[in-house]
């Protein structure tokens, strides 16, 4: 058995946010493999290449809303998708959808850094 693992590649080109974002974290969970381990990193590290060409509507991105807490009491501030969009680009929407689809547990981190997003 090698420790080197393949890579998955996913193209996000004409693809909607939510089934790009649902499909990286079952692969990243290692969900896929018939060797799956809910204690254990056992997910592929996962490319996502094209992550600009995704298909949103602009009234989706006034829907989408997601949190940065400063660590300040009355830190916290909501970010609309356009905000977000504007400043990080589409690349950075598709690594927040990810990240909150990943469990809440201390192997989230190692998950995350299997993650590589291309534009």
């Amino acid at each position: 058995m090698t420790d080197k693992k393949e890579i998955v590649t996913i193209d996000a080109s004409g693809r909607t946010l939510g089934r790009i974002a649902s499909e990286v974290a079952m692969s990243l969970m290692g969900k896929t493999k018939a060797t799956f381990e809910r204690n254990k990193y056992s997910g592929f590290p996962v490319k996502v290449v094209n992550a600009s060409k995704i298909k949103i509507t602009a009234k989706k991105l006034d829907e989408i809303f997601h949190t940065r807490y400063s660590g300040i009491p009355g830190g916290l501030r909501v970010l609309k998708g356009t905000e977000t969009v504007e400043k990080k680009g589409l690349k950075e929407l598709v690594k927040l959808a990810i990240f909150n689809m990943l469990p809440d547990n201390k192997i989230r981190r190692t998950m995350m850094k299997n993650l590589k997003i291309e534009d």
